[in-house]
């Protein structure tokens, strides 16, 4: 039996006797913060990003973005996992207020911005591009090599950042045909969709279209996630029988884990910890399958108690198909 699959069993016990156990600690990630010059309405923002390199040769390339009104450093307990295991992972923190329209989420048209976003992962083959670039400067900053960027990608946003990543991904798809082939999948958590605009509308629209895997963890309707409108955009857009699963008692915080802030939990919530864990769990394993084209069978929903999700609870999350 395979390790992984061995350790997940393992793990799935675990989480029937109580909260999800933690998975077999590897060597840590090393964190190198940096910047990113994203060129925007005749300037160019010059943005914090943190990188987060695992112990050996990436197994490939994970963008983690946060969500409005957040920072790269309230993703970093989620991208420490994801290093973890093995990812170059990526953390940009995006502005969320900016007259010019260069921000995060649409409060008007942002796709120029997010088209910008969607430039440095269309030219992260390029040694030289603004991918690569960044990462050798943090790099020659904390005084180590900086490791070659793997072609293969999975993106993973987390509330507006969830829309901010369906829209770089169907940007990659219309405008990046040679790199497309590279984004091997996307992961939304708790995805919020913007008041104004219909980013997250067209971008599902066009993804449904392509084999790209598309998988979800979602809390319940709140102020927070918008009541719920980007996970239902999700639903009724996607034509496939499993999107994703719901924590029943999930708050929106919950992906920030402990890298959330007092600000963040007074609004929005305390994560918890066995949801905290249910979805690290899921988002790490979930990367694993899109990177392996493997299907981990504990890690989805089949409604017996022996998989991760209906051990914790989890709903399954069905699409339109």
């Amino acid at each position: 039996m395979p390790l992984r699959r061995s350790c997940l069993i393992a793990v799935a016990a675990a989480c029937l006797a109580g909260p999800l156990a933690a998975l077999p600690a590897t060597a840590a990630p090393t964190a190198l913060p940096g910047a990113i010059d994203l060129p925007c309405a005749g300037a160019t923002r010059h943005q914090n990003a943190d990188w987060y390199l695992p112990d050996g040769v990436p197994r490939g390339l994970v963008w983690v973005q946060h969500g409005f009104a957040r920072a790269d450093g309230n993703v970093a307990a989620l991208a420490e996992t994801l290093a973890s295991a093995g990812y170059l992972v990526f953390t940009p923190s995006l502005p969320f207020f900016d007259p010019a329209g260069c921000t995060l989420q649409n409060l008007g048209d942002n796709t120029p911005f997010l088209d910008q976003v969607a430039r440095l992962f269309g030219t992260a083959d390029d040694p030289y591009g603004p991918l690569a670039t960044a990462l050798a400067a943090a790099a020659a900053q904390a005084g180590r090599p900086a490791p070659a960027l793997p072609q293969r990608m999975v993106f993973i946003g987390h509330s507006a950042g969830a829309e901010a990543a369906e829209y770089v991904a169907h940007h990659l798809h219309t405008d990046y045909p040679a790199r497309w082939p590279d984004l091997a999948g996307l992961i939304l958590l708790d995805p919020v969709k913007s008041f104004l605009g219909n980013n997250t509308d067209v971008a599902l629209t066009d993804l449904d279209r392509t084999p790209l895997p598309i998988l979800t963890v979602a809390g319940p309707p709140s102020p927070c996630n918008n009541f719920g409108t980007g996970t239902t955009a999700v639903q009724t857009l996607l034509h496939r029988d499993f999107v994703g699963v719901r924590l029943p008692t999930g708050v929106h915080t919950d992906a920030e884990g402990a890298s959330s802030d007092a600000l963040g939990e007074l609004i929005c919530g305390t994560p918890q910890s066995a949801n905290v864990s249910i979805l690290q769990h899921l988002a790490t394993d979930w990367t694993a399958d899109f990177f392996d084209g493997t299907t981990t069978s504990i890690d989805y929903p089949t409604g017996t108690p022996g998989t991760i999700p209906a051990a914790a609870g989890a709903q399954p999350l069905r699409g339109a198909a």
